[in-house]
């Protein structure tokens, strides 16, 4: 059993990286287009560019830090490395300088690689890291739901806080505002990552006789049938979630014609979203990870549809929807990461290899490739549709939002239940495995 306290410092370095996560998810997409002055297009293009990036840069960091050998262990001595690198380019990305058009693009392009660089180098092996803390099935699965319930309480902080702290801190020069609100928050997720290195203790190691090499690990994670099943599932959970959730401000001020309740409106989301996570784990005790994955995505699917059909001027209805869509939706997060370590034991059963950096980076950078299609999306869409930045939107705009903010994710869920048909690593073939590995220790 892994202690409460363990629990809870393993959940803060979501806090920390969800402080940067949630901001770049609910506010990069606004902050670029209304206050940096770029293009809708140019950054829609740009958030899938870096994503090629992290194509070399993701499985690089997981079969580094598979084979870091520390007194620390493997993966908690980069949230020691990383903590204070992360802060301060997470400043820099929300840092307005005073530049030419094309400048600013470059800037924009050159930070926001930075952010996502040391994004992987510090959230792969804080993810891995979950995987080692235990063998338990079901202590992973809380281990997960503390997890995520602690992440929210980051994105919860961001979008309570993040425009009050602009506009206060700003003093009505939101690009000041901007900067000063990620120093704020910045330096609270530096502490917190340093809180969850101190607090956390890995657990599980590769037999000792393992012998392997970059490219035996990347073979042998190809041939892993449930990796690709979770790898296909996450670029579609994520591009669906990314999309609404980029969208959320442009729904509330350009559909809802409520510019002034942006704040509440994504806090409310947020704390569907905590109540969510916080289910998680007695759902799992209750029922099967694999059919409560499934039911729950055409839920959220369900939620998305219905809110295409809430006229503009039912406000309480709009907010109520977008809330119980974070509650479903969220419910179901914990048992994605869940289900990772799990792949990692499959891994193991089936080719005598446990490579969790490897397979952590690999799905993250799936996960991460649906945060760029969603966000290039959203761009694109918003381009498409004729967005015009900070003015009255044309009906057909209006349209296109409320479109790109229901129907379009709805679509992602859609396809993870389809997807997750092929996964068959229920309870009992958990169990199973785990027997099976527990006997080859011996």
């Amino acid at each position: 059993m892994i202690s409460i306290k363990e629990k809870i410092a393993y959940g803060l370095g979501d806090t920390a990286s969800n402080i940067v996560f949630q901001t770049v998810m609910l506010f990069l997409t606004f902050f670029y287009t209304d206050i940096f002055g770029i293009s809708p297009a140019f950054v829609g293009t740009m958030f899938l560019a870096v994503r090629l990036i992290d194509a070399v840069t993701d499985p690089l960091m997981g079969a580094l830090a598979d084979r870091t050998n520390t007194r620390w262990g493997k993966f908690r001595p980069y949230l020691l490395w990383f903590a204070l690198p992360f802060g301060f380019i997470s400043v820099l990305a929300f840092t307005t300088p005073d530049l030419t058009e094309d400048g600013k693009m470059i800037y924009a392009f050159v930070t926001y690689t930075a952010l996502m660089m040391v994004y992987t180098a510090i959230n792969i092996p804080y993810c891995a890291l979950g995987g080692v803390l235990t063998a338990d099935p079901k202590e992973r699965v809380s281990v997960q739901s503390y997890r995520f319930v602690f992440a929210m309480i980051g994105g919860l902080l961001v979008s309570g806080l993040t425009l009050p702290l602009v506009e206060f801190l700003g003093e009505g020069d939101q690009a000041k505002g901007y900067q000063l609100t990620i120093t704020a928050m910045s330096i609270l997720g530096v502490a917190m990552f340093l809180v969850c290195f101190w607090g956390t203790k890995e657990r599980l190691h590769p037999p000792i006789d393992q012998q392997s090499s970059f490219k035996k690990d990347f073979t042998d994670m190809l041939k892993n049938d449930q990796w690709r099943v979770l790898s296909v599932a996450s670029v579609c959970l994520l591009s669906g979630m990314v999309l609404r959730t980029s969208l959320a401000i442009y729904y509330v001020k350009y559909f809802l014609n409520m510019p002034d309740s942006i704040t509440l409106f994504i806090t409310l989301g947020m704390v569907g979203n905590i109540f969510g996570c916080i289910l998680a784990e007695p759902l799992a005790k209750r029922f099967c990870k694999v059919k409560a994955y499934i039911i729950l995505q055409l839920l959220a699917a369900t939620m998305c549809i219905v809110s295409y059909f809430v006229p503009s001027d039912q406000v309480e209805l709009a907010f109520f929807m977008f809330i119980i869509w974070g509650f479903t939706f969220n419910m179901a997060t914990p048992l994605l990461w869940a289900k990772m370590a799990d792949v990692v034991d499959y891994g193991q059963y089936k080719n005598g290899v446990r490579i969790t950096g490897m397979i952590y980076s690999s799905v993250i950078f799936f996960i991460k490739l649906g945060v760029a299609i969603g966000g290039a999306a959203a761009g694109w869409l918003l381009a498409g549709y004729g967005y015009q930045a900070d003015t009255l939107q044309t009906p057909d705009t209006q349209q296109g939002i409320l479109l790109s903010f229901t129907i379009y994710p709805a679509i992602g869920s859609i396809l993870v239940a389809f997807v997750m048909r092929w996964y068959v690593l229920d309870n009992q073939k958990v169990d199973q495995i785990h027997l099976e590995l527990n006997r080859e220790a011996k």
